[in-house]
């Protein structure tokens, strides 16, 4: 939106990853973020993805290890009545005081499998290869498998549905002769869903009993709990874990279905962990791009990037899809998955996450998703504390505040790149940014001659000196070695709010 444009310039708006993956098993996540939702909207977070809250098989289960949709920690199963996260209650009183900060919520929906099975059913079935599901292993033989969900605790409230044998495709356990194997379950209309990714020949089996979304009984009652939900806690989007490894026909069927009875503008980011943007990109046609992605070729080029010595930083784009389809890119610099001591742990050296955030979200393109993690440090066996020398709230803060109009490039040197962006009528203060994998750097960039005589200061405060734009609207900006440096109008509109001093102890250790 250039200068001339006499309309209102929207907000730009971020998305928060309310959770890590080392969050204390203590049921209290639903209060300390209710506690914390005023400081998260103040700082420029708009909408917040929260854990899969729905009941885990285990007590301390992160929800991945789904149990039962409908019990939101309202019910005594599987050793508790409150989730990991806490009660149903402290999570309504939470999208209660979200609603009124005018923050979004997005859950986190695990509908690839179940866990935690009430019972066990004797079931037919053939072995598959593990490393190739297309190929059988066996003839047909009888297992006792873990299929059984009669839900004692929940009963027949929000939804009479029990699953059995029939509802899924596959398991990996017979628990008559204790072992373990992928069993594709054998029946009528039975076989892996032929609408998921190629990987290990079908990836339609990941884990636990494989949910099997051509059942008519199956399509209904996901259908039903997306749309119950939505209304129960005043959802404004999802993120669907997994999405290469259940049907690509029902996911379809499931957002049109959302999308109709909850509002067309109801927001789905799918989980397709790939580095491979071309895939990407085909998933998304199929999906007739009524979805986003995670950008995990991006968090690939961050992780290579800032593992190497001095890197060409001019590449950190390349291969990315907020490159290629920025509208559908989520972008993210770590996420429970990647975070340090996961299976895909994709570690961004500490050094460049300040850079990598700046780069997600002071640009124009993608929708950009900050981490827990990063903004209030990790916990477990591998703790780490909040990232980006503190200051990740005031890289959100700026994006809020100054990431707006027409955006330049300086991308000549290797290790000092810089960008500009020009602000608009509305938005008039605009921002250059700076950063360096090597030695201290310093770019002449161009932030418009109707900036001609401003004073300009770093708002991370890690750059000391004062920048005046000249008459033709240049100015010389500087940034430490190793380092970022983010230039706004020293006397701004809510330039006076940084730095911001942000506390992130959230546990109030």
């Amino acid at each position: 939106m250039g200068d001339s444009d006499q309309t209102k310039t929207p907000d730009n708006v971020t998305l928060f990853q309310a959770f890590e993956w080392n969050i204390p098993a203590d049921n209290q996540h639903w209060v300390r973020l209710t506690k914390a939702v005023p400081t998260l909207k103040s700082i420029g977070i708009d909408n917040i993805w929260l854990p899969p809250g729905c009941k885990a098989a285990s007590p301390t289960g992160n929800g991945y290890d789904i149990y039962d949709l409908y019990d939101l920690g309202e019910f005594d199963q599987k050793g508790k009545k409150a989730t990991k996260w806490g009660t149903k209650d402290e999570l309504l009183e939470l999208c209660r005081v979200a609603r009124a900060h005018n923050v979004g919520i997005y859950w986190d929906a695990v509908l690839n499998h179940k866990a935690g099975a009430d019972h066990t059913e004797k079931v037919r079935v053939k072995e598959v290869d593990d490393n190739d599901r297309t190929k059988e292993i066996s003839d047909v033989y009888e297992i006792e498998g873990w299929l059984g969900f009669d839900f004692p605790g929940r009963g027949d409230k929000y939804s009479a549905m029990k699953w059995h044998w029939q509802h899924f495709s596959g398991t990996d356990w017979d628990d008559a002769k204790k072992r373990k194997a992928i069993y594709k379950i054998i029946g009528d209309n039975k076989g892996w869903s032929q609408s998921v990714d190629q990987e290990q020949g079908n990836a339609d089996y990941m884990m636990f009993a494989d949910i099997d979304y051509s059942h008519p009984e199956v399509q209904e009652d996901v259908k039903n709990w997306g749309v119950w939900i939505t209304k129960e806690l005043g959802l404004k989007g999802f993120r669907l874990d997994a999405v290469q490894h259940f049907s690509e026909r029902f996911t379809n069927e499931w957002v049109d279905n959302l999308r109709e009875q909850c509002g067309g503008d109801m927001f789905v980011v799918g989980e397709f962990w790939t580095g491979d943007t071309k895939t990407m990109g085909e998933w998304l046609e199929r999906m007739d791009h009524k979805f986003s992605l995670y950008d995990s070729p991006l968090l690939y080029n961050f992780n290579r990037i800032s593992t190497s010595e001095k890197a060409d930083m001019r590449k950190v784009f390349d291969d990315s899809l907020v490159a290629q389809q920025p509208v559908n890119a989520v972008t993210v610099v770590m996420n429970h998955d990647t975070q340090p001591g996961q299976t895909v742990a994709t570690p961004v050296e500490g050094y460049f996450k300040p850079l990598a955030y700046a780069l997600i979200l002071l640009r124009r393109e993608g929708y950009p998703c900050p981490f827990y993690g990063d903004l209030y440090g990790m916990k477990g066996e591998n703790p780490e504390p909040a990232s980006c020398g503190g200051k990740l709230a005031d890289i959100i803060l700026a994006r809020k505040l100054y990431a707006y109009g027409d955006q330049e490039d300086y991308w000549d040197n290797p290790n000092c790149v810089g960008f500009v962006r020009r602000g608009t009528a509305d938005k008039p203060f605009g921002l250059a940014c700076l950063m360096s994998n090597a030695e201290p750097g310093q770019i002449r960039m161009a932030v418009g001659d109707l900036h001609k005589g401003e004073v300009w200061t770093d708002v991370l405060g890690w750059e000391q000196s004062e920048v005046t734009i000249n008459d033709e609207g240049y100015g010389l900006f500087c940034c430490p070695g190793v380092s970022m440096s983010i230039w706004v109008k020293k006397d701004a509109e809510g330039r006076d709010r940084f730095p911001l001093n942000f506390d992130s102890n959230i546990y109030g250790e």
